[in-house]
């Protein structure tokens, strides 16, 4: 399962844990190695900020002073709603910069033989034809689903766990709500999911960036009744 730590949990829970494990230091026994798991999950909610080696430091020396109770250096009262801004101004650059690879990889899927875009910006490719109805945006459906980046990670797969997933279409992302109403049962397309009508320049850290276009390869076994 993985671990997802907001910020300020993050940070307020490193006042628990001391001593800090040197930065040089392997984890050898079970509480070292908890502690760099602790390090691991916080770096998920710094992902957001995509630090440089030197700006990581900074972030290390705060960390430092405030588990130590040393001296603050600044006035967090001043500085702590800053967070927020500059999260978000590095969440605006990461998310351009990811949209226009994400532009570049649509086109070359849509140019691809038997793919469509529609009108919204949804590249569908046919894997396998279906023979049943089309569900409409209203209705819960039964499929099963691999998702990658661009890249070819892979972030969610209900064939990977082994168990078809099962929600409503409205209640998903809207590349989503479209691109299975597509779908025949029986049939399987790949869907190439623009950012915004996946997860926004928001993402969906660590593993979505902002700004990411995505892959789907969606079978559709069942539209389900009541």
């Amino acid at each position: 399962m993985r671990i997802r730590l907001s910020l300020c949990f993050a940070v307020g829970f490193l006042h628990l844990t001391t001593p800090l494990l040197a930065a040089s230091t392997d984890p050898v026994n079970d509480d070292q190695k908890t502690l760099y798991a602790l390090g691991l999950a916080i770096s998920q909610s710094l992902g957001t900020f995509s630090l440089s080696e030197t700006e990581l430091d900074m972030v290390k020396h705060g960390i430092t002073d405030g588990v130590l109770k040393r001296p603050q250096k600044v006035d967090l009262q001043t500085f702590g709603p800053k967070i927020q801004q500059l999260q978000q101004s590095r969440l605006a650059v990461s998310a351009e910069s990811e949209k226009k690879a994400g532009a570049a990889f649509t086109a070359k899927a849509a140019s691809e033989k038997g793919a469509t875009k529609t009108e919204s910006g949804i590249v569908i490719s046919t894997i396998k034809p279906g023979t049943g109805a089309t569900p409409k945006a209203t209705d819960t459906v039964k499929v099963h689903y691999h998702g990658t980046l661009t890249d070819g990670t892979v972030f969610d797969s209900s064939i990977k766990r082994g168990e078809p997933a099962t929600f409503p279409l409205n209640k998903v992302i809207k590349c989503w709500t479209e691109g299975v109403q597509q779908i025949k049962v029986g049939g399987k397309s790949k869907l190439v999911c623009p950012s915004n009508l996946a997860y926004g320049d928001g993402g969906s850290p660590p593993t979505i960036k902002p700004g990411a276009t995505l892959v789907f390869e969606v079978e559709l076994l069942e539209i389900v009744t009541n």
